[in-house]
């Protein structure tokens, strides 16, 4: 009759083997583990402890036996299984992982499962096994746009700069307007949401006009001033200009970050400008949306209040905007910059360089 091994456990050990016992934080593998050793441990004989637990005798044995081997480390994880070597896939990865990224298939601008597991003659869980290790999603695609703007530089330290470090007695404001918002109205009412279904909307729609809004947030408090007009001139971004002008203390200069709309440069706007000293513009890089924070707070309200919203008229969108406002502003939250302008120009350069290896079309 074989006898079981000793299990002799330290104080420290033993807190441990408890905690996990209770299973209130572990998996209940490592729970039953846990319980094995501390019966063990306690001097109860394998099969009586099987049969208190609900498990086999071999499990038993096996768990207190890789305990007086590998203590608690050895309970924590399991033991590398053994199996056969996927053979199809370990001579045919190298050649889906290079066609997926050097290739195109003859009638469509990627690859599908299906079309690449018939061009490397393998089976499409294959195909789905080696995309899901090697982190590749060609169905997906992200956009991008590096800037050529010949001043990016000085333009990125200028706006980062503000960001990062306001000047004395002053504010600064990224500003912008966000152009052709459509009163949408379905053509029938939504059906509810409830445990089990989504909430639902009509895939048509009516329309009923178009709204532009005019934004600027202070970038340290977060207060939002803002209007809605029909169009966007530069007479309008003058009115708004106005409307910064009387709502912000008059003793402070004002540092508007702005992006190269040719409203922004007009020259009845510059020569406002020139009248009024205390405005300052700081002018993205062209392709640079992203630089200003404006963007950031026209994504929250497009999300939150306006994509999924109904309107039935150019007016009830206006006072949806409006209440969402009036909303934001009772409780502002400023938009905290973090990255430092040599960071994002390091990553400009990679992205410049990895362009520049791609042959031209």
């Amino acid at each position: 009759m074989r006898v079981a091994k000793a299990v002799v456990l330290t104080e420290e050990e033993r807190t441990t083997l408890t905690k996990l016992s209770r299973g209130r934080s572990a998996q209940a593998r490592v729970v039953l583990r846990a319980q094995i050793v501390l019966a063990a441990a306690a001097g109860q004989r394998s099969d009586h402890i099987a049969e208190e637990l609900g498990c086999t005798r071999r499990t038993v044995s096996t768990w207190r036996n890789r305990f007086v081997v590998a203590r608690v480390p050895g309970i924590l994880q399991d033991a590398p299984r053994g199996g056969r070597t996927p053979t199809v896939r370990a001579v045919k990865e190298a050649e889906i992982l290079r066609k997926t990224t050097q290739e195109t298939p003859a009638n469509a601008t990627h690859w599908s499962t299906r079309a690449m597991a018939k061009a490397v003659g393998v089976s499409k869980a294959t195909v789905q096994r080696v995309w899901r290790d090697s982190g590749l999603k060609p169905h997906l695609t992200k956009t991008f746009k590096v800037s050529n703007d010949p001043r990016f530089v000085e333009k990125l330290v200028d706006v980062v700069g503000l960001y990062l470090n306001p000047p004395e007695h002053a504010l600064v404001l990224s500003c912008d307007e966000k152009s052709q918002i459509q009163a949408l109205d379905r053509t029938q009412k939504s059906l509810p949401m409830y445990p089990g279904r989504l909430g639902t909307m009509t895939h048509d729609y009516k329309r009923n006009g178009t709204t532009t809004l005019f934004a600027a947030i202070e970038v340290v408090e977060g207060k939002v001033i803002a209007e809605c007009m029909p169009q966007h001139r530069h007479q309008e971004w003058l009115k708004f200009l106005r409307k910064i002008d009387r709502e912000t203390p008059a003793d402070l200069d004002l540092h508007l970050v702005v992006d190269n709309y040719a409203t922004h440069k007009h020259p009845n706007v510059q020569r406002w400008l020139k009248r009024h000293k205390r405005f300052h513009m700081h002018f993205t890089p062209t392709s640079s949306s992203w630089l200003n924070l404006i963007e950031r707070w026209f994504r929250d309200i497009t999300d939150r209040r306006i994509r999924r919203g109904a309107f039935k008229s150019v007016a009830q969108l206006e006072q949806a905007i409006g209440d969402y406002i009036a909303y934001h502003n009772a409780n502002p939250q400023g938009f905290v910059w973090t990255a430092k302008a040599d960071a994002i120009l390091e990553k400009v350069r990679r992205a410049r360089a990895a362009l520049n290896k791609i042959p031209s079309a």
